[in-house]
């Protein structure tokens, strides 16, 4: 990169801190030539993989395409990609590697201007070294908004310890097919879920500084036979009412700056080049004004992949104008738009809306100041400090988070917990299958150990993850535990099956470990890229369920999965089950402390477990034609288990449900109130959820639909009095003209520990005129918890 002679502080009047923003970023913008406004639309990424080693698609492809840095940057950068997460240095490395780049590039500039800095963080900084928190799913079990928003905010202190701006997450998307590979990064299937608490990370994130990014913004998780980058064929009403209540939650009430882009076409429409979306809906209607970035070469895939663009300058005009802002992970399609500018065919006020959000953002973060004293890098991080991406407080937020999160689906015969249960004290546990002694498989996909590290085996995890084998020793004593690990998680080999039915034939009970280990693009069962065809457990693991409960002792199915696998098969048999949704580095702790009772579980399903792998993909959230139908169709959807569920080692009752006013107008709202007495010997703690049904519509409605939750530890004896507060705008819905319309008439109202089960039920009359809400309508329930 050539260098250039510095200019004086008044050569660069948009430094001046005093200025107003706008002012200074007109100063700025006036100031640049096309080429260099070009340029703070692109970015830049230094790494190189082959093709069974990439963490985004068609990486190899596209990356050999890349020039080196001096040339990509010589007119300057909009966004730096990955400098942290792409090789694994410890972090006072990765973070004073940053603050050269930045230095390279905004030393040997004419204007003087860093990069925003971007890295994943969908379960922790991405970053070696760093704490791997549980995945979103698991967020979605805990039910607690709280500890989500501990999590990003600090994960989003310890990004801009490293002098990271930006965070590509939180991921938005509801799940409509569980074989998605994805559904691991996803907080669940209801969109109400999906919403609050992923507001709470972005409310964590920015809080620190950090610039959120809303993912993947829509549809994505809807695809054609739940395959990664499939054709969306998704309908007006599914989008604005399941899809796209979670983005606008967190753009009206999280304040997230960022929205990055789905990879899908909804009915044949890119959402990269659909202006109805990035520019119609976004900013016009819900009044975003950050940026728009590209999921990795989406722009590109204009061309490539969807076939709405004739070549890279095409597609950058295309999604330029539709309102995308920011090309990433390298400048490919927006590097070409300068000839199109000159000959007419782009207008040049395309490329300044964008430059001019991309401004003000780096404004905000402090990018467009003067340089410090000691020659530091605006925006950037103190680099003489130590860095600790894995400090005893971070550890802390994520066994509390992962020991919430765990679900125990079923107990029949009181086994659990171990030594306290109806089978008393064990004094032989044999633990078999696949997960016991991986620790990989408590980690997500974008977790920096199973994302990066795998190129690195000499490297190890990176941070302490006791495998769920170690944690049950720690936590079980002087119980003897064996192990065998019994097949795979992939693969057919059997050949482990008779060694693991023999130790569970000479124990008192047999905790069996099954389910996914994360990976990319086919590298894993489950994550970016791991669709898979059924809901069957994956490998032979099916085999080896079999082979054991046939055994006679008490087996304990333990699912650590990323996805719901089809347990039907087994529920009648084993003597317990749990689910856990990639828990993270302190996940076993988690599990164990729930196996032996020092845990009790509060976990609930943001996800239901289906009973069969086959018969169509379900959700909890669909009218009665989607639910069993006798004398219709000989398929029967009901789940294994409901959303929603989650048992206790203590127990709830649910009293005195009243419903006021019994009468309010469609603008109003209304209050639900119900006791909730803990009616165990132990202290619990109960989720307890609001469901909200119209059984008269002018369009099919959900049989139900969650529109409260909230979590209510209880002492033993002890009662609390819930009380939800239910703006009639919840009652909303898409109608046959596609405007959003709230009706009077009788709204359903229905209380409990889940979404199927013994539950109270009332419900209420909205009175007054058709209404229809527009953009400020309410968009939650708020709940208060006092003494009964």
């Amino acid at each position: 990169m050539t260098s250039t002679t510095s200019p004086r502080p008044d050569d660069r009047p948009w430094q001046d801190a005093t200025l107003p923003v706008d002012e200074r970023v007109t100063l700025l913008l006036d100031a640049m030539t096309l080429e260099e406004k070009l340029a703070q639309l692109g970015s830049y990424w230094f790494d190189r993989r082959g093709a069974g080693e990439v963490v985004a698609p068609m990486q190899d492809t596209f990356g050999a395409r890349r020039p080196d840095f001096p040339t990509a940057a010589r007119h300057g950068l909009g966004h730096l990609t990955r400098v942290l997460g792409t090789d694994p240095v410890p972090a006072d490395e990765g973070r004073a590697k940053l603050a050269r780049t930045q230095r390279e590039l905004a030393g040997h500039h004419r204007l003087g201007l860093p990069a925003i800095a971007h890295e994943e963080c969908l379960t922790g900084v991405t970053s070696y070294g760093a704490t791997v928190y549980p995945t979103p799913l698991a967020w979605g079990a805990s039910f607690d908004p709280g500890l989500v928003h501990a999590v990003g905010s600090a994960i989003g202190r310890d990004l801009r310890r490293l002098g990271v701006h930006q965070g590509l997450g939180p991921v938005l998307d509801v799940v409509r097919d569980h074989r998605w590979g994805r559904v691991e990064e996803t907080i669940g299937e209801d969109p109400y879920t999906v919403a609050t608490l992923a507001t709470q990370y972005v409310r964590g994130m920015e809080e620190q500084g950090v610039v959120a990014t809303l993912k993947h913004f829509v549809g994505y998780s809807a695809s054609r036979g739940g395959r990664n980058h499939a054709p969306v064929p998704v309908g007006p009403r599914e989008l604005a009412d399941v899809l796209l209540p979670p983005f606008e939650m967190a753009v009206r009430e999280g304040g997230a700056r960022s929205v990055m882009n789905s990879y899908a076409d909804l009915d044949g429409e890119p959402v990269a080049a659909s202006p109805s979306l990035l520019t119609g809906l976004l900013r016009d209607t819900w009044g975003f004004e950050g940026t728009v970035v590209s999921d990795y070469w989406a722009v590109a895939f204009l061309v490539t992949a969807h076939g709405v663009a004739a070549d890279a300058a095409d597609a950058g005009a295309r999604s330029l104008r539709a309102g995308m802002d920011v090309e990433l992970p390298n400048t490919m399609c927006f590097g070409e738009l300068a000839p199109l500018v000159r000959d007419g065919r782009l207008d040049e006020a395309s490329v300044d809306r964008a430059v001019r959000r991309v401004l003000r953002q780096k404004a905000e973060l402090g990018l467009l100041d003067a340089p410090a004293a000691d020659g530091g890098v605006p925006g950037g991080a103190p680099d003489d400090e130590p860095v600790d991406l894995d400090p005893p407080a971070n550890r802390d937020l994520a066994r509390r988070l992962a020991e919430e999160s765990v679900v125990l689906l079923a107990n029949p015969r009181g086994v659990l917990p171990l030594g306290t249960g109806a089978a008393g004290a064990p004094r032989r546990v044999a633990v078999v299958g696949p997960s016991a002694d991986d620790p990989g498989v408590l980690l997500g996909c974008y977790s920096y150990p199973i994302h990066v590290l795998p190129r690195h085996p000499e490297l190890g995890m990176g941070v302490e993850v006791p495998s769920l084998l170690d944690a049950l020793r720690a936590e079980l004593g002087d119980v003897e535990v064996v192990h065998e690990r019994g097949c795979d998680v992939v693969g057919d080999d059997l050949g482990g099956v008779d060694a693991a039915v023999r130790a569970a034939r000479d124990a008192d009970v047999c905790v069996l470990t099954v389910g996914d280990r994360a990976g990319m693009f086919g590298r894993g069962t489950s994550g970016e890229g791991c669709d898979a065809a059924d809901l069957r457990l994956p490998g032979v693991q099916h085999e080896l369920v079999e082979a054991v409960l046939a055994t006679g002792t008490p087996v304990v199915l333990v699912v650590v999965s990323g996805r719901p696998y089809a347990l039907g098969a087994y529920t009648g048999r084993a003597a317990a089950v749990v689910q856990a949704f990639m828990p993270g580095e302190e996940g076993a702790g988690a599990v164990a402390g729930v196996l032996s009772g020092r845990v009790t579980p509060s976990g609930k399903l943001p996800v239901q477990v289906p009973r069969d792998p086959g018969g169509g993909p379900q959700t909890y959230l669909g009218p009665a034609l989607a639910r069993r139908l006798d004398k219709i169709s000989n398929l029967d959807p009901t789940p294994a288990f409901p959303f929603g569920h989650g048992l206790s080692y203590t127990s709830f009752r649910y009293d005195d449900l009243a419903v006021t006013p019994g009468e309010v107008r469609t603008d109003g709202a209304f209050e639900v109130a119900v006791t909730v007495t803990c009616t165990g010997d132990r202290a619990g703690t109960e989720v307890v959820q609001l469901y909200l049904s119209d059984p008269v519509a002018d369009v099919a409605r959900p049989v139900k639909q969650l529109a409260g939750y909230v979590r209510v530890p209880l002492e033993a004896g002890q009662a609390r009095r819930v009380t939800f507060t239910v703006p009639a705008d919840l009652t909303a819905y898409t109608g046959v003209d596609l405007v959003r319309v709230v009706d009077p008439g009788t709204i359903g109202v229905q209380v409990g520990g889940s979404s199927e089960g013994d539950v109270l039920r009332g419900e209420v009359e909205l009175t007054g005129p058709r209404r229809h809400p527009g953009a400020e309508r309410a968009l939650r329930s708020t709940t208060t918890v006092t003494p009964a």
